[in-house]
């Protein structure tokens, strides 16, 4: 607190000195850097105000001056919601924070899912973007996404066996938990009311603005509560005939995201509303989405306060030749273009900008990486939040953060993205970033489901859905049962069939006095790993008395009958796992054991 009052005492004294001409500051661009001649550049002072003190506001709205009380959390979390305060993001410990992502498509589209997932695992990209120092996701999705039972495709479910079966909203939450524990933020943005292509106004014939607005509060409440979700991105790239401050209900998009954000806001208060620009303003054409100008006159007004975050495009020549990369000054003129239309927000503290896209494939010295480079540079020195377009590299005109083959990196334009992000928002479940706890479990099938049988027979397959390989050797999986009175008789195990090999798989029937079981069968494995976030594959197995004679099966703790129903494998807590003699997944039978190894 000391530095930060001295901070402001020797601003004011800035101030002081430049009121009586002591101080000569610099007029023209505000991307200037300090000179060579010591002279105080008006911006840096301006902007180090803004910081410090928020314009415009009274108080100290640090701490959300709407005080609204958290919801439960989805895992009882203290939920850290965000909020402004002039032009910066507090959480809701009062500590500024910036929004610092990548956006990945594909949930707009027709495959209803994000994209790559015919490549990797969804778990995997999650990893990759909070190693590469993201600490926000932005997804985009159509209106369509959401219809109920919408199925996703395009994906490849030997990869993502979890997804198979779901619909896109269902996919949706998955991604949104996985993100959770991983400590990500996620800001949800409609981007097309239909998979058919995106919209100039929030409304079409086959999407009309109640549904609009009824799919956003359904969003709300669905997931309201979990601070995972920070933001709701309304209407993607208004343009055409969209309008800002006309009155027109048919064509103003300030008037429709008013109407929209409140209508959120009455769900869900704790969300920040993101609201892009227009294509024009007063005869002068922008980028889609990019133009803020209006604001200045017409600012976005909410029921609850301090949650409008403005969030301008911005792209470079190779996506289309506007007039001002073909001034003499480009690449100098720039921040002038970007301050006049919504750089001008965070500077004067009007309201927090986080660019919601901005992207190309170079970074060098072309006239495309010029741009890109130059604005970096000017949102870093701003403070300003961005989100990269795009992770995928399946963008046509811009690229993406990973090549091709949707594993690795595009070095040189990730290390220019790297110098300007901020850190994590918040921790994952496991009180770490970007790492989720790691976790084993069995998925099972009762093949011999009759309650007396001859046979014992099952199906398993054992699931490693945390980040690292995991050696094989070091498993146990136990399938507890009642043999009853052998009276001399043998019981034999064999192994029928399993993906990694029948050799690989070793069984033992193991007598046992243990919450009325006498028996169990111990599954132990040779070499070999699990993959991250992928499973062992199916192991079919059976044992039977040396007589063929009955078991009665409704008496054995792991017996599953037909569950399910549907030939799946399932989760079934009545099998137990061990990893490196550790339980690990299931529940052992109540009471003391005391084993030995049987024939």
């Amino acid at each position: 607190m000391r530095r930060r009052w001295f901070r402001l005492v020797a601003l004011g004294v800035f101030v002081a000195m430049a009121i009586a001409g002591s101080v000569h500051f610099l007029a023209g661009r505000d991307d200037r850097s300090w000179p060579a001649d010591g002279r105080f550049p008006v911006d840096a002072l301006s902007d180090e105000l803004t910081r410090l003190v928020p314009a415009g506001l009274p108080g100290d709205c640090r701490r959300d001056p709407a005080q609204v009380p958290p919801p439960p959390s989805p895992d009882g979390r203290t939920a850290n919601d965000l909020h402004t305060c002039g032009s910066r993001i507090y959480d809701a410990s009062g500590q500024e924070v910036l929004l610092t992502g990548v956006n990945w498509f594909g949930l707009e589209t027709g495959t209803y899912a994000p994209h790559g997932l015919w490549a990797r695992n969804w778990r995997t990209v999650l990893d990759q973007i909070a190693g590469l120092g993201y600490n926000t996701i932005r997804l985009p999705f159509s209106n369509e996404a959401l219809d109920p039972g919408r199925q996703v495709n395009g994906i490849n479910f030997a990869l993502n066996p979890d997804l198979q079966g779901l619909s896109s909203l269902q996919v949706l939450d998955l991604l949104i938990a996985g993100a959770r524990e991983r400590g990500l933020r996620v800001v949800l943005d409609r981007h097309r009311p239909t998979a058919a292509g995106q919209s100039a106004l929030w409304y079409t014939d086959e999407v009309p603005e109640e549904r609009w607005i009824a799919d956003w509060r359904m969003l709300a409440a669905r997931y309201r509560g979990n601070d995972t979700v920070v933001g709701f991105d309304l209407h993607n790239e208004p343009r055409g005939e969209a309008t800002w401050g006309t009155g027109d209900p048919r064509t103003d998009w300030r008037l429709a995201a008013e109407r929209a954000g409140n209508a959120v806001l009455e769900v869900n208060p704790h969300l920040l509303i993101f609201v892009e620009g227009v294509e024009r303003h007063q005869g002068d054409w922008f980028w889609w989405g990019g133009e803020l100008r209006g604001v200045r006159e017409a600012p976005v007004r909410l029921a609850v306060p301090n949650r409008v975050v403005y969030s301008p495009h911005d792209y470079g020549p190779s996506v289309y030749e506007q007039g001002w990369f073909q001034d003499r000054e480009f690449p100098a003129n720039l921040p002038d273009v970007w301050t006049r239309r919504w750089g001008y927000l965070a500077r004067e503290g009007i309201a927090p900008v986080v660019v919601g896209e901005f992207g190309g494939r170079s970074v060098g010295d072309d006239r495309d990486g010029q741009w890109q480079r130059t604005l970096l540079a000017y949102l870093r020195k701003r403070g300003i939040g961005y989100l990269a377009w795009s992770l995928n590299p399946n963008s046509g005109d811009t690229g993406g953060i990973l090549a091709d083959d949707w594993q690795r990196v595009v070095q040189e334009k990730q290390e220019v993205y790297r110098q300007g992000l901020a850190g994590p928002i918040g921790l994952g479940a496991g009180g770490t970033f970007g790492r989720a706890p790691s976790r084993l479990a069995v998925r099972f099938r009762q093949l011999e489901t009759a309650t007396t049988s001859n046979t014992i027979s099952f199906a398993f397959e054992i699931v490693n859905d945390g980040p690292d390989p995991l050696d094989l050797h070091r498993l146990e999986m136990r399938y507890w049962y009642t043999a009853g009175d052998l009276k001399g008789r043998t019981q034999i195990a064999s192994v029928d069939w399993a993906a990694i090999g029948d050799g690989q798989v070793k069984l033992v029937l193991v007598a046992t006095t243990q919450g009325r079981q006498d028996h169990y069968l111990r599954v132990r494995f040779g070499e070999g790993v699990i993959e991250p976030y992928q499973t062992s594959g199916k192991v079919q197995v059976r044992f039977h008395r040396s007589d063929w004679s009955n078991y009665q099966q409704d008496n054995d703790y792991s017996f599953a009958g037909e569950l399910p129903r549907d030939g799946q494998l399932v989760a079934w807590n009545r099998v137990t796992l061990y990893l490196d003699g550790r339980l690990v997944s299931g529940q052992e039978p109540p009471g003391a054991a005391t084993d030995g190894e049987t024939g």
